[in-house]
């Protein structure tokens, strides 16, 4: 796996004592914590509060019992589901908050109004839209115009009122913020998920592009040595060199899959075609006339080549082909055209399965296409098409440093 895959996934906390592995998931927990605390800290300042207009123990224990029902509600209002309840519970639930709010009011005062911060802030969470808002507003208004009514001070008006308003205000925040972080957290392990599925996938179509044409040549080459082994020792022992080139080659295909570098030449790999399929008695030209390419289309197209190849020496009885490779305007086009197609057939393609597919998904990522078709006489033309300079966004992890890069074998 690539280092920027590994840091991509979730960290784990390994214990000084050896113990198992903690996912790290502090910041949802914390987020939580301070959610809870910022509850029980309001309950608390209301029983302060109330202490001072009730006396008596069985009054405390009232009014006690009610602060933590309201705060059995708020934890349940503010809780993860609550978002998704049904428009009756939710609207049962608000109505058993509102009565443990304004309920104690009628004998207490507005001193219990404290505790309208909190339904300010369920309104907010569970109301929609503009309606949230002004429901939202009508609470500490409602508390203004009960403190008047009582004839409180100014200033005992004007901290009930604004206590009211930036409770609701934080207790939403708060809330928020609590999914916010656990909602990253969970897109984190999403996005590591995708991450290893990517770098399977990047496995296999490296694997499939690069060894499939070796694997192929080296087929076609054995046969060849095997037929010349007892008429022409000579050339049969030529071949054997050649095979091991190619096995070198694909040895270092490998390494290259495996350390996701995987420069290629386009004119490296049309020579090396021009080889194999002179090997398998094919009349084959090659005609190049694109000048030095980009690192990154050179790659694609050179892939495509080797694709093109692999399938035309595997399905189909090819006796001819040309490759022909030109800048046409902002674009380098790929051509590769072969007979040997049966009738109703695909030249090689039976359909666009890893092989196409590959391909179409590396020329997509550089803003290339890819055709693929019989034309008229019945040969078949596969045509790549890449711009000369690809967007800068495009496969930058495909240049390796100097150091890693592979010479090819052979």
């Amino acid at each position: 796996m690539r280092p920027d895959t590994a840091a991509a996934l979730p960290r784990t906390v390994a214990p000084a004592d050896g113990g198992p592995r903690v996912r790290d998931v502090l910041a949802p927990r914390l987020a939580q914590g301070v959610s809870a605390a910022v509850f029980s800290g309001y309950g608390l300042v209301t029983l302060l509060n109330v202490r001072e207009a009730v006396s008596g123990t069985v009054p405390l224990a009232v009014c006690g019992t009610t602060v933590v029902l309201l705060y059995v509600v708020q934890l349940l209002l503010t809780s993860r589901g609550a978002r998704k309840w049904s428009t009756r519970r939710k609207a049962v639930t608000l109505a058993v908050q509102t009565a443990l709010v304004f309920g104690p009011m009628l004998s207490l005062g507005v001193v219990w109004g404290s505790m309208a911060g909190p339904l300010a802030g369920s309104i907010l969470l569970l109301f929609p839209g503009r309606v949230a808002w002004l429901c939202y507003a009508a609470t500490p208004l409602l508390i203004f115009t009960w403190a008047v009514a009582e004839g409180d001070s100014p200033r005992d008006i004007g901290y009930y009122t604004v206590s009211t308003a930036l409770t609701g205000l934080v207790i939403y925040g708060l809330t928020r913020l609590t999914e916010l972080v656990r909602e990253v957290h969970e897109t984190r392990a999403e996005m590591a998920r995708m991450a290893v599925t990517q770098e399977r996938l990047r496995f296999a179509r490296d694997l499939h592009d690069l060894l499939g044409y070796s694997l192929s040549a080296i087929t076609l080459k054995s046969e060849l040595i095997h037929r010349l082994v007892p008429v022409n020792p000579e050339r049969a022992r030529d071949e054997v060199a050649s095979v091991l080139g190619v096995a070198r080659q694909a040895l270092a295909d490998v390494r290259l899959v495996a350390s996701g570098y995987r420069d290629m030449s386009l004119e490296a790999e049309a020579e090396s075609v021009a080889e194999v399929m002179a090997a398998a008695d094919v009349d084959v030209r090659v005609d190049i006339r694109c000048g030095r390419l980009h690192p990154l289309v050179d790659t694609v197209l050179a892939t495509a080549l080797r694709e093109g190849v692999t399938n035309i020496l595997r399905h189909s009885k090819v006796q001819s082909c040309t490759i022909t490779v030109e800048t046409v305007g902002e674009t380098v086009r790929l051509d590769l055209v072969n007979d040997g197609v049966a009738a109703g057939g695909s030249g090689g393609f039976p359909d666009r399965g890893s092989g196409l597919g590959n391909l179409d998904t590396r020329l997509d990522a550089i803003g290339g296409e890819l055709i693929a078709g019989v034309v008229p006489g019945g040969r078949f033309r596969l045509t790549a098409v890449a711009p000369v300079r690809p967007p800068k966004s495009a496969g930058v992890e495909t240049f390796p440093p100097p150091e890693h890069q592979v010479p090819r074998a052979g």
